[in-house]
């Protein structure tokens, strides 16, 4: 219990550090350019891989159930409502944890491990700001669009094969999807991904600069990353969930979907 009190003080020490840096003033473009680049572009096939079959898996395991209740033609709004409400930034957030959050905690404890970042001090850089700041923000900023990128090519997924494979109604696939998801749903979404982008980073980087040494302490450093985000988006996901909820209700008052 103290070890893992110990660890969130410091993880909280070091996200302080990270945003006293942050407020101090942006790094140079280049190195957030090439971040973005690495964290953005490099991840939208993998993602929209992600999306697609996820619109397909569900709408594969949730025919039957709405065939047998003869409610086919609600599928669209099950099957969306998933997507951007939840499966959509989990997954999404999710297969960036193991793609971009285990190469940083690798990269990071490579660098700690060949006192590069000791070098850094000894410039007169400092390590936070030069290579944690960028990364944060590229996951802080990318990772919505992401979602919003796997969102609708999980959609997209989903209505094809309703409507092509399992001979759904297309008119009414969409009628009752316009119906059922609302606006609040997809920022809900978008939302969500933003603290888990946030999260990533900041446990990614941490770990790598408390990687242990040699090469086994840079292969755990980059496994514990990928862990801990998992386990974090999952608990950050259920209290957001919740809080986002309270919000819906207390601002329109009535029949509301989970978010």
């Amino acid at each position: 219990m103290i070890e893992f009190v110990q660890a969130v003080g410091d993880l909280a020490l070091f996200a302080t550090s990270m945003l006293r840096w942050l407020c101090r003033g942006l790094p140079r473009r280049s190195v957030v350019v090439e971040c973005m680049y690495e964290v953005g572009v490099r991840s939208i096939p993998v993602v929209l891989i992600t999306g697609m079959f996820i619109g397909m898996v569900l709408a594969v395991q949730g025919y039957q159930q709405f065939h047998l209740m003869r409610m086919e033609t609600r599928m669209g709004a099950v099957i969306n409502m998933a997507l951007v409400a939840e499966l959509g930034p989990v997954l999404a957030a999710t297969m960036l944890a193991g793609r971009v959050g285990s190469a940083m905690a690798a990269q990071l404890g490579t660098m700690r491990v060949t006192e590069q970042i000791d070098a850094l001090r000894a410039l007169g850089a400092n390590p936070i700001q030069y290579l944690v700041v960028p990364r944060f923000l590229s996951c802080f900023l990318l990772i919505p669009l992401l979602t919003v990128m796997a969102d609708a090519i999980g959609v997209a997924g989903g209505w094809v094969f309703s409507t092509q494979v399992l001979g759904v109604d297309a008119t009414y696939y969409w009628h009752y999807s316009t119906e059922y998801v609302a606006a609040w749903d997809v920022f809900a979404g978008i939302l969500k991904s933003m603290f888990f982008g946030a999260a990533i980073a900041l446990i990614a980087c941490h770990r790598g600069f408390n990687c242990g040494s040699g090469a086994e302490g840079v292969g755990q450093a980059a496994t514990s990353s990928f862990v801990l985000s998992f386990v974090v988006i999952l608990v950050l996901d259920f209290f957001l969930g919740m809080f986002l909820n309270e919000i819906y209700w207390t601002l329109w008052p009535g029949p509301s979907s989970f978010v």
